[in-house]
């Protein structure tokens, strides 16, 4: 979804999907014990594809899902990141305190390196970036305060029931930001942009779009 504002920007939603589970090539057998640990009925979840080995067919444990809702400003070509929406699964939550310590560092993280984070070097070899002096890190402002939930499915793996969450919120939210940001300038004819998105990027691309009487 893209619109035009009042305030000469364009804002874009895009919705990031990762499933985890859906291309096992295991002993059958093996299989059957995990789905009936999740889900006792029986249906078409197995594919038979050899003597003893089957595929599953439909998501197995994990689901997250990532919303990230922009602004870009025409005439600067900064990215806003108005509002990010995070939803995960990560089974029983032990700690749960630690597990949203996870999710908003991994967020964060994940937008960073969508629009700012790079390694440069000079010409010469010469790394530029070795410092935190030098690489850009998100500051608070560059963030929205997060909006985050949770589905609980316990895995079967373990007495507890618990999954991992350290990297599931850096994987999703970068995608969904750089995705937003094509999504908004997808009506002016930009298809693509190569990660970070910088506002001098951003406007060079908005610069190639213009029509040749609106540059002067």
């Amino acid at each position: 979804m893209a619109r035009s504002s009042s305030t000469g920007r364009r804002s874009g939603g895009h919705v990031a999907r990762k499933r985890f589970g859906q291309h096992f090539l295991v002993d059958r057998r093996y299989v059957e014990r995990i789905l009936d640990a999740l889900d006792p009925r029986p249906d078409d979840r197995i594919v038979e594809i050899g003597p003893g080995l089957g595929a599953l067919t439909k998501p197995l444990l994990d689901r997250v899902e990532r919303v990230a809702v922009i602004e870009i400003d025409r005439e600067t070509g900064r990215v806003h990141v108005r509002d990010f929406v995070s939803v995960d699964d990560c089974g029983v939550r032990i700690s749960p305190t630690l597990v949203t310590g996870q999710v908003h560092g991994g967020l964060a993280q994940g937008i960073a390196q969508a629009l700012m984070e790079e390694v440069v070097y000079s010409p010469d070899g010469q790394l530029v970036t070795g410092s935190l002096m030098d690489y850009a890190v998100p500051h608070p402002e560059d963030l929205p305060s997060f909006k985050t939930d949770q589905t609980t499915t316990p895995t079967p793996f373990n007495p507890m029931g618990a999954k991992g969450i350290g990297e599931a919120a850096t994987i999703g939210s970068t995608p969904a930001v750089v995705n937003a940001v094509v999504d908004a300038l997808k009506p002016l004819g930009v298809k693509h942009l190569d990660m970070p998105l910088k506002p001098e990027r951003i406007w060079v691309a908005l610069q190639a779009k213009k029509p040749p009487q609106a540059k002067k």
